[in-house]
């Protein structure tokens, strides 16, 4: 995590798994936090629900670390560790997506994956099971390029706590950051935060081998934010110098969706960034320059929406 949030942030949640353990084995989670939670005061949230480091000593994966990081929105937490001095709130996820994706809905599982009969309610929306069959639910079956996670069977018993650890605490910090940001200005824009890999893996999207562009904002197709809204962002990217993408490949998932409701000024809009843009994907080293420069552009843009009413 980033100094600046170390000194201010706030544990959400205790009793979470812990740093990690060797991929392969299942043991029981240490203690840590799941969650930061950096308190706002302005109408803004960002959250990072993907960036998260800490791989749980339960996981029982067959892959190797190196392998397992590929799937992490990496250094998103730092670009934008700007954000808490500026006032706006800030979420993120500690536990790792590959682990347990927090942007997908709880009802987004393959049970095939488990030992035994799920007894909760399973997604039958062809859409939604698009990302399933790809092995990208809730628990993920395959990295992006189709390598099985898992060389056992999953309990019912260990999902539902990875559940319980890790996806209600961070759904329920995102959700009192939107509602306490919406009660203090009568409105609310998240932006919820990832990054992309240059080109599509052949099991992460459903247009494998895609040369993304530098970023692609997300409003499920002016369903969870205001497309003026979204357009402003689009905007200022591309005046930066950037090649944006509106809704394409990624419209946005489960946290602009569940949270999302421009009709009750409650706005979401995902934002991906190209990780070519600041980082080595192989070596997942950071690029001062690009960072840099990737920082400064979205500080403008956040104090262009903080300065923005979209009433």
């Amino acid at each position: 995590m980033h100094a600046a949030l170390k000194l201010i942030h706030h544990r959400f949640q205790q009793a979470q798994p812990g740093v990690t353990g060797s991929p392969g084995l299942a043991t029981q989670p240490s203690r840590t936090a799941t969650v930061t939670v950096v308190p706002g005061s302005t109408p803004l949230v960002l959250d990072s629900p993907h960036s998260g480091t800490r791989y749980p000593d339960d996981f029982g994966s067959a892959l190797d670390l190196a392998t397992l990081r590929r799937a992490e929105d990496t250094h998103v937490e730092k670009i934008y560790a700007f954000a808490p001095a500026l006032g706006v709130a800030w979420v993120e996820a500690h536990f790792p997506r590959i682990y347990l994706d927090a942007n997908r809905d709880t009802t987004e599982l393959d049970t095939s994956l488990l030992d035994g009969d799920w007894p909760d309610p399973i997604s039958t929306d062809p859409k939604v099971l698009s990302k399933v069959r790809l092995g990208k639910g809730l628990i993920w079956k395959f990295t992006d390029q189709g390598e099985p996670i898992y060389q056992r069977q999953l309990t019912v018993a260990e999902v539902r706590a990875r559940i319980d650890r890790c996806w209600r605490p961070y759904h329920a910090a995102v959700a009192q950051a939107i509602d306490a940001a919406h009660a203090r200005h009568g409105y609310s824009i998240h932006l919820n935060c990832h990054s992309m890999p240059a080109v599509a893996g052949r099991f992460a999207t459903e247009f494998p081998g895609l040369e993304h562009a530098d970023f692609v904002v997300g409003d499920r197709d002016g369903t969870t934010a205001s497309p003026a809204l979204s357009a402003l962002i689009c905007e200022h990217l591309r005046a930066c110098g950037y090649s944006v993408e509106y809704n394409h490949p990624y419209k946005g998932v489960e946290l602009v969706r569940r949270y999302g409701n421009p009709a009750q000024r409650r706005h979401s809009i995902q934002v991906e960034i190209n990780r070519k843009l600041y980082m080595d994907e192989q070596t997942l080293a950071q690029m001062p320059e690009g960072m840099a420069r990737l920082q400064a552009d979205l500080k403008a843009l956040v104090q262009r929406l903080l300065a923005h009413d979209p009433r």
